[in-house]
């Protein structure tokens, strides 16, 4: 089968790895310098059980997703609307898109311009870019996608490739889950550049992550949605199955690249004035990380126009 990963940042890369591992035919879309780096030396795979140079090919473009029967849309939220309307020309009719993306709305804002069905997928993977052409996986890669008439049949492609994948009847509860594990970690993660295990050990952190994921869930319930499982033993369990993950938001204040804050806290920040629910600690720590990213912004708003943002991950 042929996939295209649009935004080949660390999750596109990780699983369009996998995949190309597997067999298939994967294009990867991302920046001039890794996709350079792709074509000359393939994608180094470097996980937690095998590294691999993988064979794969790579463009600059939407383009790459012309013939594509699966596109994995990975691009940072704040870049969707773009992407959709840079892929609109080139997927075929049937071509299966999912939304591999940070936040819980990115599927219905791709739907909405492609008009066509969008599938979300919730990614459970910590990874990061650990050079051109080099993706480093640190931990999990399980996915859990919403039901549609490909997604059993998609569902085994990606077993077979190592990436287990859970069809849910409750993707936006899967989703929000993802959203509330996000708003505890990744903005205090991005403001002490801490990874998630030293970042839990700070006095006062606990409390203030589990009153961060107390307004989540209140606003959710207004929202009439229902989030799956105890939120704060799962926000618990990250740091210790990823004690040593900085969070994407981390990753692109380090960068000096513009973050997805406005679609993780800013989101339920907005969500919470919608509703009439107080959100002062969601609020607190999205205004703390949009002064820090500040220079980000300038600097992207003078660089911008090559190529799309990639997401990293959580």
């Amino acid at each position: 089968m042929k996939i295209a990963v649009m935004g080949a940042g660390a999750v596109g890369c990780y699983y369009g790895g996998m995949l190309a591992r597997a067999g298939h035919e994967v294009v990867l879309i991302g920046r001039p310098q890794h996709v350079e780096a792709v074509r000359r030396a393939g994608l180094f795979l470097d996980t937690q059980t095998f590294q691999a140079h993988v064979p794969m090919q790579a463009a600059t473009d939407a383009s790459g997703t012309k013939d594509a029967k699966l596109v994995l849309c990975c691009v940072k939220s704040t870049d969707t609307e773009t992407a959709a309307a840079e892929m609109a020309p080139h997927l075929e009719p049937d071509a299966v898109v999912w939304s591999l993306q940070n936040g819980v709305d990115n599927a219905e804002r791709l739907q909405a311009r492609l008009g066509r069905e969008v599938i979300p997928a919730v990614v459970y993977v910590a990874t990061e870019m650990a050079g051109p052409g080099h993706v480093k996986h640190h931990g999990r890669g399980e996915l859990v996608i919403g039901p549609a008439a490909t997604s059993q049949a998609l569902a085994r492609m990606f077993a077979d490739a190592g990436v287990p994948v859970q069809i849910s009847d409750n993707v936006a509860g899967a989703l929000w889950a993802k959203l509330i594990v996000n708003c505890a970690y990744n903005a205090l993660s991005a403001i002490t550049q801490l990874p998630y295990g030293r970042l839990v050990q700070g006095d006062g952190v606990e409390r203030l992550m589990r009153d961060a994921v107390q307004e989540c869930l209140a606003v959710a319930q207004d929202a009439g949605i229902s989030v799956p499982g105890d939120m704060w033993e799962a926000v618990q369990r990250i740091a210790l199955t990823m004690p040593g993950q900085l969070s994407s938001t981390a990753q692109d204040l380090a960068r000096r690249k513009p973050s997805e804050i406005d679609h993780l806290n800013g989101y339920v920040v907005r969500k919470g004035e919608a509703l009439a629910i107080a959100t002062p600690v969601n609020r607190t720590l999205h205004t703390l990380v949009k002064l820090l990213e500040a220079p980000a912004l300038r600097r992207d708003a003078s660089d911008r126009g090559c190529c799309l943002e990639i997401a990293p991950g959580l």
